[in-house]
């Protein structure tokens, strides 16, 4: 599985120093993890702030966020079986979540990415029946707009 970018995409940045003091230290940790290919990694930070005291939508959405990170780190490490029903679970949480944007995130253009990187896992009833295609996880930039978040 690929779990770079391209060099180019490496240099437009992830969010801005505006991003870094209105958001959690964990959301920005999670994002320079996943962003780096370290998904059980990102899938820690997003977990530490998931676990406090977070108001409903934000345990939703970071919920979706681990549980997207946890699919690509399932893949890394050979079980597409997992990988498929994390990504099932992070659409589910996305869905329910109800949100065009939510602490900066594209969720449309995040969630088109990763339709594009995962729905091969939907391929075959078993998953385990399917060759793995060289894969390229979403990249995650924050738009320039400050949310509130609960």
């Amino acid at each position: 599985m690929r779990s770079a970018v391209s060099e180019a995409d490496d240099d437009v940045p992830a969010y801005t120093d505006a991003h870094v003091a209105a958001y959690p230290i964990e959301y920005i940790a999670g994002i320079d993890l996943y962003n780096a290919g370290e998904f059980h990694a990102s899938h820690d930070a997003w977990e530490e702030r998931w676990m406090g005291e977070v108001g409903p939508q934000e345990k939703l959405f970071l919920q979706a966020m681990i549980q997207s990170a946890v699919a690509f780190h399932h893949l890394e490490i050979g079980r597409p079986g997992a990988a498929r029903r994390m990504h099932q679970m992070a659409k589910e949480k996305f869905a329910r979540l109800g949100k065009r944007v939510f602490m900066s995130l594209d969720l449309e253009d995040y969630q088109e990415q990763l339709e594009r990187a995962l729905s091969w896992l939907w391929d075959a009833a078993d998953p385990r029946e399917l060759k793995a295609p060289q894969v390229t996880p979403p990249r995650i930039r924050l738009l320039s707009a400050i949310d509130e978040f609960d």
